[in-house]
């Protein structure tokens, strides 16, 4: 019991004490649901086409929605998740949407599009690996945060899109019979955009949360409006997270986009275990990123939210020459709002101008909570999730 109470909650640690490995449980026993198990019962695997793979898959139509794997009248925590599925376009990535109920809640504790959940932003899969997800080859998709439920739980796919999928493969990897302490918190992941964000109000990653908690980083994605500012650096906005009753300045605050992700000037392709960007299209200017807190944690007593400012750098000699080529009269400029730049002909346009901009951000945070439901707004219509990500990307 110490040993599972420890790894939940610092989930991080899994597996670094050699004790994880070689304990023996009493009680704990171990499922696989799939589609050569539904239910995950003990016994009952394997048995279509006499046992010789008569079952790895299943179609999800549009409008569809099944029962990935559930429990009842049990503890125990939700170990692993592997999806993989036969088309892996926009529509799919955003349309598919997986959502997860802890102890007979009616309202999920999960809801976020199945791309980015998985870290994998703009409906667009790639290839990489952090300490709690993964996409090894870039067409399938692992995650591996420990999600602990005391009475029971539910994993559902929607596919909200209008595309019929022809294979769904799934393995939902978990254990019955654990037993949690009162610290023992329920995991959570919601997922928002807003194309474009309001200006000099920064994008929320996470609203508002009341509860307590642990807040264990985001998937973020970003689409520059270069109609707007051209090909202007779009990352010199602050992540801000506001913490047990703070309301108009925040306890923590980074000091840039890519800062934040730990990288530095600028924001190419990487992935490492806690903090990556493997979507970095610089020609088309989309980005997809994710910052991780494992050893860094973020604890809350009472409530939290997370935002990111959307700031942008140019030299003005460059923004000047947008400006005039678009018909740009002003920018507002950082600080209080009220100083701006304009393109008269006798403006110094030596140097450089941070602005404030307004482009097409969306986030997935995931982060445990002392409840099995939270407030948080349902998920966005499937065409707004999706507007933009398919012509011309």
């Amino acid at each position: 019991m110490v040993v599972l109470l420890w790894s939940l909650m610092v989930p991080w640690a899994l597996p670094s004490a050699a004790d994880d490995l070689f304990v023996l449980p009493k009680k704990t026993q171990t499922r696989w649901a799939s589609a050569e198990n539904w239910g995950a019962q003990p016994g009952q695997a394997g048995q279509a086409n006499s046992g010789r793979k008569g079952s790895p898959s299943r179609a999800l139509k549009a409008g569809e929605s099944f029962v990935m794997a559930h429990a009842e009248n049990t503890s125990g925590v939700v170990r692993r998740m592997w999806i993989t599925i036969s088309e892996r376009t926009p529509e799919l990535m955003r349309g598919i949407v997986l959502r997860m109920y802890w102890d007979e809640a009616e309202k999920p504790a999960v809801e976020a599009p199945l791309g980015d959940f998985f870290c994998q932003a703009q409906g667009r899969p790639v290839e990489f690996e952090n300490a709690w997800f993964d996409n090894p080859e870039g067409r399938s998709f692992t995650c591996r945060i420990p999600m602990p439920f005391r009475k029971g739980f539910r994993i559902t796919a929607t596919n909200e899109s209008d595309k019929d999928l022809a294979m769904f493969f799934y393995d939902v990897n978990f254990t019955v019979g654990d037993e949690h302490g009162p610290d023992a918190g329920y995991f959570h992941a919601h997922f928002r955009r807003e194309n474009p964000t309001a200006l000099r109000k920064d994008f929320e990653i996470l609203p508002r949360v009341e509860g307590r908690g642990r807040f264990l980083g985001c998937t973020l994605g970003a689409i520059a409006d270069t109609k707007a500012y051209g090909r202007a650096w779009w990352g010199e906005g602050e992540v801000k997270i506001y913490l047990d009753g703070d309301r108009d300045w925040p306890t923590l605050c980074g000091t840039g986009t890519e800062d934040y992700i730990a990288t530095g000037w600028g924001q190419g392709r990487y992935a490492k275990m806690w903090h990556g960007c493997p979507l970095a299209d610089g020609a088309k200017m989309v980005y997809g990123f994710y910052r991780l807190h494992g050893p860094d944690p973020v604890y809350f007593h009472k409530d939290i939210r997370v935002t990111i400012q959307q700031i942008g750098y140019s030299s003005k000699s460059d923004m000047v020459e947008h400006m005039k080529k678009t018909g740009t009269e002003r920018l507002i400029l950082t600080g209080d709002g009220k100083q701006t730049f304009s393109v008269p002909a006798t403006q110094d346009n030596q140097g450089g101008l941070l602005f404030e901009r307004q482009d097409d951000w969306c986030a997935t945070a995931y982060f445990y909570l002392d409840q099995p439901a939270n407030k948080l707004p349902a998920i966005q219509p499937y065409l707004e999730r999706i507007a933009g990500l398919v012509k011309d990307r």
